[in-house]
C-alpha cells in the first residue's frame, strides 16, 4: 500500500474510550499532563457539543418521519387527504441526508483528533520531569555484552526502509515505512 493514510480512512481504533472521556474529562487531562501532554479540552468539548445537537436533531427528524408516516397511514385508511402530511414527510429525507453528513463529519473530525492522543499512564507510574527521571523497578537477567559494535536503531533501520525523520512529532518516539505512513496504533495492520 504505497502513498499516505489520512486518519479519517483509517480504520483504527483509538486509544482512548469515548465514553471515558466523556464521563471522566476532568481525570483523563490530568493524567495526560503527566505524560506533559495537553488535551484539547476545548475542541473536545466543542466537537462533542456539536455532535449531541447534530444527533438531537437527527433523532427528532426521525420521530418525526415515524409519526408522520404513521399520520398519513392513518388517515389513507380513513378515506382522509393525506396530501399535506405527505409533502411534509417528503421533506425529511433531504434534511436527514444533511443532518447524517454533518454527524459523519463530526465523528470523523473527533476520531482524528483522539488519534493524536497518547495513552493513558497507569496510576502507580512515577511522575517526572522526562525520561532521566525514570526508576529502574526491576532487572531481568543480565544485559549481553557484544564483541562488536552496537549499531544504533536509526543506522540499523535506514538501510531496511525506515525513515526516522518522516514521522513527525505527533508519532514519536515511533517509526515508519516509506511507503506506509500511519498512525501508531495501526502498526499491527501494515501490510508487508
Amino acid at each position: 500500500m504505497a502513498g499516505v493514510l489520512a486518519p479519517a480512512t483509517l480504520k483504527v481504533k483509538t486509544m482512548l474510550d469515548l465514553t471515558m472521556l466523556r464521563k471522566q474529562l476532568p481525570e483523563v487531562v490530568a493524567r495526560l499532563a503527566t505524560r506533559h501532554f495537553v488535551f484539547p479540552e476545548k475542541e473536545f468539548n466543542e466537537l462533542e457539543a456539536a455532535r449531541k445537537t447534530v444527533q438531537t436533531k437527527t433523532e427528532d427528524l426521525q420521530q418525526k418521519r415515524n409519526v408522520l408516516s404513521r399520520q398519513i397511514g392513518m388517515a389513507k385508511k380513513n378515506g382522509e387527504d393525506a396530501s399535506a402530511l405527505m409533502a411534509e414527510a417528503a421533506q425529511i429525507p433531504e434534511e436527514l441526508t444533511k443532518l447524517e453528513a454533518e454527524l459523519d463529519d463530526i465523528r470523523t473530525r473527533l476520531n482524528d483528533m483522539l488519534l493524536r492522543i497518547p495513552n493513558l499512564p497507569h496510576e502507580s507510574v512515577p511522575v517526572g520531569k522526562d525520561e532521566s527521571e525514570n526508576v529502574e523497578v526491576r532487572r531481568w537477567g543480565t544485559p549481553r555484552e557484544f564483541d562488536f559494535e552496537v549499531k544504533d536503531h536509526v543506522d540499523v533501520g535506514a538501510p531496511l526502509g525506515l525513515d526516522f525523520d518522516t514521522v513527525s512529532e505527533a508519532f514519536a518516539p515511533y517509526c515508519t515505512r516509506v511507503e506506509e505512513i500511519t498512525t501508531a496504533e495501526s502498526f499491527g495492520d501494515l501490510e508487508s
